[in-house]
């Protein structure tokens, strides 16, 4: 008898475009499962274990990826980096090839992209990026997810992001190339999204027939299904702190810049927030704004990924679902 292929092909989470469009729609599915019920799948990470490796603080990452390791059976270890940088004690090859005799997958919410596929090549198990000053894939797989949600098919979503091109702007970015749809990226030209994001991410538009555009026009914010921002100051960032301020202000999300978008328009939001700056209370706050919600689908997401990894045999059997 030959098995059916598991639903990842790779064996890590990077970026978004490590996964194809197929393999998405797969974790959505199965994510949609584990909303709809946990018990169908309890005891499914028995004896497997998280360790998970943070040089940043967290509420919203660890949380969900701790607690909903553990609803699905497993244990979790949870190792703070934030005074002591991974790599500062031992070599970033040895710490790994130590993780990889005892746990089953990582987690690393770290400074540098660049540790991560060091890290990576060194393990001998899966490693997920839990955010890297390049990608959080975690983070934007969970907010197409929300999307899906609200009901606007994939293929027709049109996603405006506002303020700094940042991490989750970049892993945003190459979702909506990966999956279809629309993303109109409206940033100053010196906070643009990095280069090689955008490179590969029109590659992949060009297959999938996404269309991603750039530009500092707040008016492209007009019939859009959702506006999303982010801090202006990234964690590691606060020495370009009042200068990036400045800049950004004209690209607050406010009830103004909400109404140019139309009354059926969301708001969205990764977390934290500073109401005030990025974003004004009135709107976080707002019947449009579905932050919360996609806090919430942080925890389906990332189980639903993790069993992918682990348990591929059980989710393939539950992944139906279509985008």
């Amino acid at each position: 008898m030959t098995l059916a292929a598991p639903i990842l092909a790779t064996r890590n989470l990077l970026q978004v475009v490590d996964l194809s469009a197929t393999e998405i729609t797969q974790l959505f599915s199965l994510a949609s499962r584990l909303k709809a019920d946990y018990s169908l799948f309890a005891g499914s990470l028995s004896q497997r274990s998280l360790v998970m490796l943070f040089e940043k603080p967290s509420l919203r990452t660890r949380v969900s990826f701790e607690l909903g390791f553990q609803k699905l059976g497993g244990g979790v270890s949870f190792l703070d980096h934030q005074s002591s940088p991974i790599g500062a004690r031992e070599p970033v090859e040895d710490y790994a090839q130590n993780l990889s005799r005892w746990a089953d997958v990582v987690a690393i919410r770290c400074r540098s992209h660049e540790l991560l596929s060091q890290f990576v090549a060194a393990s001998s198990i899966p490693v997920i990026n839990a955010l890297s000053d390049l990608h959080h894939p975690c983070q934007a797989l969970v907010d197409i997810f929300t999307l899906v949600e609200c009901g606007i098919p994939v293929d027709q979503l049109h996603l405006a992001w506002v303020g700094d091109g940042n991490n989750v702007c970049n892993s945003l970015i190459e979702a909506v190339a990966t999956l279809g749809g629309r993303m109109t990226v409206i940033t100053p030209p010196s906070c643009r999204p990095h280069a090689d994001v955008v490179r590969l991410a029109d590659a992949r538009a060009f297959r999938s027939g996404a269309r991603i555009v750039f530009t500092d026009d707040l008016t492209a914010v007009e019939g859009v299904d959702a506006i999303y921002t982010d801090v202006w100051i990234s964690m590691g960032d606060e020495s370009r702190g009042v200068e990036k301020t400045a800049l950004l202000q004209p690209y607050q999300v406010n009830s103004s810049l909400m109404r140019r978008a139309g009354s059926k328009t969301r708001f969205m939001h990764c977390l934290p927030a500073k109401r005030g700056e990025e974003v004004t209370a009135e709107v976080i706050d707002s019947p449009a704004s579905i932050v919360f919600d996609q806090a919430e689908n942080r925890m389906h997401v990332q189980n639903a990924l993790m069993l992918a990894l682990l348990r591929p045999d059980l989710a393939l059997r539950c992944s139906s679902f279509t985008v």
